[in-house]
């Protein structure tokens, strides 16, 4: 009889039962891909609870771990589930001041990392952080605590033991804590019941085309809730997933896993975009002509209604043109998963014009973190975020905020009980994010409720709306829209310093001599932005046109401090940062 699956750690022996010794997972060591099969994914996980049992890790005690994608973190994932402990994913690239609030507040005795570079910076915390004990790395390196050292004094440790720790847990147990990227104060931590990530990850496989056997990439940090579901839905559907060796290599990872499935951020498919228009821009003659031509035909793309002239043309294009983009991925692609924020219209036309599907969808850590996704089998509109998954309901309250209600939804934010009651009532999830229904059904995002303002002129501005078209500009790298109190909306520009340098070639070849700084401050150059918002500000109301902007010289990033692990902008600490920038703004 196969296993039902009621807590997280059972999907693995739910693949096992259906396929014994089915490749569950594969990383890329010397060059080669290494997989691990389902029943070795087992037998390490349950050697490795042994050994978090040996070391004294009792029920209801949170594990901190850190660690970039690797089949190791998913092997102490499920370890640490199912001998009752709290698994505490943590981003590897946050702050030291934030690793000691959250130790802190969590009470971490026992900390897994995945290198001598996040020891280091865990061991120089170690003096806050009175009640962490151990720190043990994942990479084996001189001077370290490997965590195979643990998992070694496991096998004094009977099966009877684990068995009893195991089957005590309920699908109410608290699985993980998940502390959230706020863009304000501290973060918070999300408690995830067992319940909470199946019910998210059950309702979420419905929605994606992929078959026992598919192979699925995974790039997006696992400690993030959107990634792990992800791969929690990969499991329950017996897909291999096959670790991406870093951002860098990612290109020749889809050439050679030719994924059927991965999940992404807007951020990275506008930067595969613009890896494929830097490839047409060097393009000359007829190729040049027909790869635009392709683009013109592609940014038209409707899911429905189209003529049978435009579908001619599009078979054309796809034959062509875009037949390279889909072998740019690997050449399998059933579908993206693109969350997060919201992505370009343009994009999601242009890559559903070439064959690959965008599944966008949206949701919240919260919320599990899924609650609504387009997709073909159950209904898409192109400038949505779908339909609410099956067994999660979706309403609007008065103000145009989504609430949300489901077993997906969280236990409540730890030690928090004042902001959990802010977003939990009544079963309801208020999601701080203003909505409405197309066609009655689709779910359109706005904006975050806390992000709206208001000028000095009482007229509100959402931020994220204005933001989503500005990018949309091949020029336009990143926008922050700011203006509350103020007379009228203005933009903080990062401008898109490669597509620019290639514009001004023709357009005015003496800048192409000028240093980066130099070329940035440049007059053309500001001239340029400027016809670029002249066109972009058409799309809205006087109230609401960016009407000023300052030219930021670098890109806003995770390490600088500006954004968020999810890339999204820290809209406070931006405002500080560029003060200066925005007074003078203001003072013309």
């Amino acid at each position: 009889m196969s296993t039902v699956a009621t807590r997280v750690f059972d999907l693995a022996q739910l693949q096992y039962d259906i396929a014994p010794n089915f490749p569950m997972f594969s990383f890329k060591k010397d060059n080669e891909w290494v997989k691990i099969s389902n029943t070795e994914f087992i037998e390490q996980v349950n050697k490795t609870s042994k050994g978090l049992v040996a070391l004294g890790v009792q029920p209801g005690e949170k594990v901190a771990l850190i660690s970039e994608n690797r089949v190791e973190w998913n092997i102490l994932d499920f370890a640490i589930q199912q001998i009752g402990a709290v698994v505490v994913a943590i981003y590897p690239n946050i702050s030291t001041s934030d690793y000691s609030y959250i130790f802190n507040h969590a009470e971490i005795k026992n900390c897994i990392v995945s290198s001598k570079k996040l020891y280091t910076k865990i061991l120089a915390i170690q003096d806050d952080c009175p009640q962490l004990n151990s720190i043990f790395s994942l990479d084996k390196e001189e001077g370290l605590n490997h965590w195979q050292d643990f998992v070694a004094e496991g096998q004094t440790i009977p099966d009877a033991t684990l068995n009893l720790l195991r089957n005590g847990i309920e699908p109410d147990t608290l699985a993980s804590i998940i502390y959230t990227s706020g863009t304000t104060g501290n973060p918070k931590g999300v408690m995830l019941s067992h319940k909470n990530l199946l019910a998210d990850t059950l309702s979420s496989e419905y929605s994606f085309p992929v078959e026992r056997g598919d192979r699925a990439l995974s790039f997006l940090p696992v400690c993030h809730a959107y990634e792990r579901v992800f791969q929690y839905v990969y499991m329950y559907k017996g897909l291999t997933i096959f670790f991406a060796q870093s951002m860098d290599t990612i290109g020749d990872d889809f050439k050679s896993v030719k994924p059927h499935i991965f999940s992404a951020v807007p951020r990275v498919l506008e930067k595969v975009y613009e890896k494929i228009m830097a490839t047409g821009e060097k393009l000359t003659g007829v190729k040049r002509k027909l790869f635009f031509w392709s683009l013109r035909i592609g940014e038209q793309y409707k899911l429905e209604g189209r003529s049978w002239w435009y579908d001619f043309q599009l078979k054309i294009a796809r034959k062509l043109v875009f037949s390279k983009w889909r072998e740019a991925l690997g050449g399998d692609i059933k579908g993206i998963a693109s969350g997060s924020a919201a992505l370009q219209e343009r994009l999601i036309r242009l890559y559903m014009a070439a064959g690959i599907p965008i599944y966008e969808g949206y949701g919240l850590t919260e919320a599990g973190p899924c609650i609504a996704v387009n997709c073909y089998r159950r209904g898409m509109k192109i400038g949505t975020v779908g339909l609410p998954l099956i067994h999660i309901e979706i309403k609007l309250a008065a103000d145009g905020e989504i609430l949300t209600k489901g077993e997906n939804n969280m236990i409540g934010y730890y030690k928090n009980p004042e902001a959990t009651a802010e977003v939990l009532k009544d079963g309801w999830l208020y999601t701080g994010d203003i909505g409405q229904w197309v066609d009655g059904k689709f779910l359109k995002i706005i904006d975050r409720k806390k992000e709206m303002f208001k000028t000095s002129g009482g007229k509100y501005i959402v931020p994220q709306q204005i933001e989503s078209k500005l990018v949309e500009s091949s020029f336009i790298e990143q926008a922050m829209v700011l203006g509350e109190g103020r007379k009228f909306p203005a933009a903080l520009i990062v401008p898109n310093y490669n597509n620019l340098l290639e514009w001004s070639k023709n357009a005015v070849p003496s800048l192409s001599a000028l240093t980066r700084l130099d070329f940035l401050n440049s007059p053309e150059l500001k001239q340029k932005i400027e016809s670029e918002l002249s066109r972009i500000n058409k799309n809205f109301g006087n109230w609401e046109q960016i009407k000023k902007f300052a030219i930021l010289p670098d890109e806003m990033t995770v390490e600088s401090g500006e954004l968020t692990p999810t890339l999204k902008m820290k809209r406070k600490i931006i405002l500080q940062k560029y003060e200066r920038e925005i007074e003078e703004i203001y003072n013309i």
